[in-house]
Order: structure tokens, then C-alpha cells, then sequence
């Protein structure tokens, strides 16, 4: 069954929500770390999202922008603000709807099941996942996962960017400049150290799967990804 993530701050309601909805078959995982509840996102994975606006550290509104950068899963505010701005800013930061507290739980239970519906069943639009893969590597952009082989990684949206233009030139060379205008086209200056702080923690995320030495630097022109000499570990 679908997973659903939630975060709300009010653990009496977090509980009373995880209760309901595993009633109905559902996963339900309930966010605690609010610091980071990207971390958390990332490793469940959600199909759904449940998402109270006041929260510590961080607002819902912020935490629905972080969501979007990485995921077309549905968001669905529950909140106590009842105004109409409220509602647009819900929208306008990502969010697919708008519950108000208190709520009647058929209520939650019948916009769930819609937003599912239209995101992955009868209404949803033939989508394929977007896989980028190379010589036993595979990229999943939308996920912001990396896979080689039986290994996989988390990475980040610019590690995500980086792994992309390699991959979309593979064998040839990623310049450097292609990737300072990909990575950050809304500032009319980067420091180009940026770049290499941001390739050396994509080497790291190589690392990771077991493979050294993936990303060659052409000096003077830019990048080039190198998987072809891990033959002999198939």
C-alpha cells in the first residue's frame, strides 16, 4: 500500500492521523527530526505528504519548496490557519491542497485518496520515471539517486546537475562553463571554486558505489565521466 509521510508538530494529531490511515491499509511514517525533514523525506520516500504549516526551525511553506526541488509527490496542507492567503500561499509554494483544523477524518481520508488518484492512479497522465544510465550507472533525476551496479546513493540537486550534464555528454567532455551556466544561471557571477568544490563531492558520491577515479578533468575544457574501465568487476 501507499506510503504516507507526516509532518505535524502536535504529536497527539500526528498520532491520531497514523492510527486512521493504517486503519486503511496505508504506510505512515511521522516525521520527529523537524531540522531536517529533508533527510527524512529522502529515505521513506513517500507517495503522499501531509504537511502542518506551523513548525519548528523551518514553515511548511519551506519545507513544500524543498519537496518540489526533488519530487512531484502530492502535498497536502493541514493546518489550523483558516485565512484565504494561507490557502494561496499554500498553493503557490507547491502544496496540492488545503485541510483545516480541526478536521473530520473522512474528510483527509477522501482528499488523500483523490490526490493519489490523480498522481498515480486512473486520473494520473502516462508518466515514466526519468532514468539516465550509462554503462551499468543510472541516474534517477526525480529521486535524486544514484545506482552502479547493486550500490546506490542519495545526492544532492547540484550533485543531481552535475551527474546529468556527465551523463548526458558521456563519453565526451562537460565543459566548464555548460555547467557553471546550468548549475547556477540565475547569478551573472560564480566564483569557478565553487564548481570544483561541488565536482569534488560528486567524486565522493562515485566513492560511494565502489568507483574511483570516474571523473576525469580535461584541463582547460571541463569534465569527463569514466566507467568503462570497471569492466572486470562484472
Amino acid at each position: 500500500m501507499e506510503k504516507i509521510m507526516i509532518v505535524e508538530d502536535d504529536m497527539k494529531i500526528a498520532e491520531y492521523l497514523c492510527t486512521y490511515l493504517k486503519k486503511y491499509g496505508y504506510e505512515v511514517i511521522i516525521a520527529t527530526d523537524f531540522g531536517n525533514i529533508m533527510n527524512t523525506f529522502r529515505e521513506a520516500q513517500p507517495k503522499l505528504l501531509l504537511l502542518d504549516i506551523n513548525l519548528p526551525s523551518y514553515d511548511g511553506y519551506y519545507w513544500c519548496r524543498q519537496v518540489r526541488k526533488e519530487s512531484i509527490c502530492p502535498v497536502i496542507f493541514i493546518s489550523a490557519r483558516t485565512g484565504e492567503m494561507d490557502q494561496v500561499m499554500a498553493i503557490e509554494n507547491g502544496g496540492d491542497d488545503f485541510i483545516t483544523k480541526p478536521f473530520h477524518p473522512d474528510i483527509v481520508m477522501a482528499k488523500i485518496r483523490s490526490q493519489l488518484r490523480r498522481a498515480y492512479g486512473e486520473y494520473a497522465a502516462n508518466y515514466e520515471e526519468r532514468v539516465l544510465s550509462q554503462e551499468g550507472l543510472s541516474l534517477y533525476p526525480e529521486r535524486l539517486e544514484l545506482r552502479y551496479k547493486n550500490a546506490v546513493t542519495q545526492i544532492t540537486k547540484k550533485e543531481n546537475d552535475i551527474i546529468e550534464s556527465l551523463l548526458e555528454r558521456y563519453p565526451r567532455v562537460a565543459g566548464r562553463q555548460d555547467l557553471l551556466a546550468k548549475l547556477w544561471d540565475e547569478q551573472a557571477f560564480v566564483d569557478e571554486n565553487t564548481l570544483n568544490v561541488n565536482m569534488a563531492r560528486v567524486r565522493s558520491k562515485f566513492q560511494e558505489l565502489g568507483i574511483e577515479n570516474a571523473v576525469e578533468t580535461v584541463r582547460g575544457v571541463g569534465y569527463r565521466l569514466r566507467i568503462t574501465w570497471r569492466e572486470e568487476e562484472a
